[in-house]
């Protein structure tokens, strides 16, 4: 029987002949005709395969390694304070500014850091994947294309909820608004209990929680950042001598920010700025006070409660309303007594 016969009717593979190949190997040890013909091709693949892991895993890992070094770098680093707030900040305000602005930083570094490196892990796996599917020969275009598709309805389908994400990302970034601060966000007013990359939670002072999201979202007003102003209005009658009661608020305003429960929070005295309104009724006079960030409405409260005081023993008169709105006087009551 000729050689070309023998190898027709046999079953050994022709590359068992080769001595140095995963082939020969794989008989040598299974005696398997069919695992032996596909064990060059399955160990190739696989090492390009284990490679492709491989290469996955250390570009991950370099990733999230610079990511970490980045958000270390900024946590650690001297704060700076900006120059315009600096020549304008009273001292007690820069004594407490660094701190306040640490803290904020190194919150918004850390949850900036995690997005990334969960947004790196993410592209690393995806392309980590294509490249293995076209080791096994797989045609990855008609792939790519319905991938495409799918992302174009997807994010057609999901564009508010792209929108709060990115949202969310630069209010993080530029710091706008963090967890304790007092916030005015439109339709919406209160304490922030808590700040995502979707949806900002927030508490008004009748307790009630609002949960925001961050993309409907189209100014945000912070009574929390550097410092606050309580501004107190007194309302006054015409008859009133501006000028005392001028001085008889500044005195006053004095002896409440020297108080024991009030001091520590003030940045600067108290000053009067003077008649603020004028209306129907009589005159409003008008107090400020520099305080530390949400101390503002105790600070009001305070000065309200100690200035009206000190005007009714002064005998100063207040606004004289319109006797026909008097609750005591109704129309009913009126015709009963003619």
């Amino acid at each position: 029987m000729t050689e070309w016969a023998s190898d027709i009717f046999s079953t050994t593979p022709a590359c068992v002949r080769d001595q140095g190949s995963w082939c020969a190997r794989v008989y040598g040890w299974t005696h398997n005709d069919v695992l032996s013909r596909s064990a060059d091709v399955l160990v190739d693949r696989a090492l390009d395969i284990l490679l492709i892991v491989v290469l996955a895993l250390v570009a991950r890992a370099l990733l999230h390694r610079a990511i970490r070094r980045v958000v270390r770098g900024a946590t650690n680093g001297q704060v700076r304070i900006p120059s315009a707030l600096r020549r304008r900040a009273p001292s007690g305000l820069k004594d407490i500014a660094a701190p306040l602005v640490s803290e904020r930083r190194v919150q918004r570094a850390n949850t900036v850091g995690s997005v990334l490196r969960s947004l790196t892990s993410a592209v690393v796996l995806v392309v980590a994947s294509i490249m293995v599917m076209a080791e096994f020969g797989l045609n990855l275009a008609p792939v790519l294309a319905s991938a495409g598709i799918v992302g174009v309805a997807i994010g057609f389908g999901a564009q508010n909820l792209v929108r709060d994400f990115l949202s969310g990302m630069f209010m993080m970034l530029e710091d706008q608004y963090g967890v304790g601060d007092v916030v005015d966000l439109g339709e919406a007013s209160g304490t922030v209990e808590a700040v995502g990359l979707r949806i900002t939670t927030l508490r008004d002072v009748r307790g009630t929680v609002w949960h925001v999201r961050n993309g409907a979202i189209q100014r945000v007003g912070n009574k929390s950042q550097g410092y606050a102003v309580a501004v107190v209005d007194v309302p006054l009658g015409y008859q009133a001598n501006i000028t005392e009661a001028s001085e008889i608020a500044g005195r006053v305003a004095d002896e409440v920010a020297a108080r024991d429960d009030v001091a520590p929070v003030m940045l600067e005295p108290p000053q009067v700025l003077g008649v603020e309104a004028v209306s129907i009724e009589g005159v409003t006079l008008r107090l400020t006070a520099k305080v530390q960030p949400g101390e503002q409405f105790a600070v009001q409260r305070a000065l309200n409660a100690a200035i009206n005081t000190a005007f009714d023993k002064a005998g100063l008169p207040r606004p004289v309303t319109n006797p026909t709105s008097s609750p005591n006087k109704s129309p009913s009551n009126s015709r009963s007594q003619t």
